[in-house]
């Protein structure tokens, strides 16, 4: 694999984790269509972390402010009593269905992603909860509003997301949205609900790297690294603003001429 080639992933996983098109859809289709040398273990871990450190560093005065309500409300023994503590709670929770499933099929799921044929379905998927998701939005409800059955709806449409192609921020906006959520709102808790999952697979990545053999240069891991984090932080600014004045039509339309696009390539 050359600078180049690394750098691109890097610059892939940065956009497409956030935006609502699919990392791991892109990860595994655009390989494939441009004769991309797969990465090895260590450079998926490094962008993997390059992408957490990307919203860990966007979102850290609201996670400060989170951190900081719950452990106070512990030692007031009064755990709710804030918003910020509530909607750390609420974080968790929303966390808990995609764990789970995650850990009781992962070999059923690392298995989808040798096929991107599953990849560009997934896609196709994602453009559709993105049109119902734009179709549903009517309401106005803001985070301190959320409940816990909100909750734990936008949570479990994580668990289609350990599909590759079907976007975690893509399918929990749109089911945020069918809760009613207004669209910023949305975006925002999609980020906040999905940061246990992303921190999780980002962990788990990284110890991937100690157990395994790099292939490359120490450059290459560097820059791939610093682009996924870069473009990364960029992408969760860019959305967040495109949301308060915009549909997600556009990221729909793109999901579902990539996949449509490459099934029929496939065909013919």
């Amino acid at each position: 694999m050359s600078l180049l080639e690394a750098i691109l992933i890097g610059i892939i996983q940065g956009a497409t984790e956030f935006l609502p098109i699919s990392s791991d859809g892109h990860l595994v289709l655009l390989p494939a269509i441009f004769n991309i040398s797969q990465p090895d273990l260590v450079l998926i871990g490094l962008v993997h972390a390059g992408t957490l450190l990307a919203i860990l560093s966007y979102f850290w005065r609201d996670l400060w402010a989170i951190a900081r309500a719950v452990l106070g409300g512990l030692a007031r023994r009064e755990p709710f009593a804030d918003a910020n503590a509530r909607l750390g709670y609420l974080m968790i929770l929303g966390s808990v269905p995609a764990g789970i499933v995650g850990l009781l099929a992962l070999d059923f799921f690392e298995r989808q992603f040798g096929s991107p044929t599953v990849a560009a379905v997934g896609l196709l998927i994602t453009a559709v909860f993105l049109v119902v998701g734009e179709r549903l939005n009517r309401g106005a409800k803001t985070l301190d509003r959320l409940t816990v059955l909100d909750t734990l709806i936008i949570g479990s449409f994580q668990v289609l997301a350990l599909f590759p192609g079907i976007s975690r921020s893509g399918s929990t906006i749109a089911a945020g949205l069918g809760r009613g959520l207004d669209r910023p709102t949305a975006a925002r808790f999609s980020f906040l609900v999905g940061l246990p999952a992303i921190a999780g697979a980002g962990l788990l990545s990284i110890l991937d790297i100690f157990s395994a053999q790099g292939s490359l240069p120490a450059t290459h891991y560097l820059a791939a690294f610093v682009a996924a984090a870069i473009v990364g932080y960029l992408c969760i600014a860019f959305l967040l603003n495109w949301v308060k004045r915009h549909t997600l039509y556009p990221f729909a339309v793109y999901c579902a001429l990539f996949g449509l696009l490459y099934l029929l390539f496939t065909v013919l």
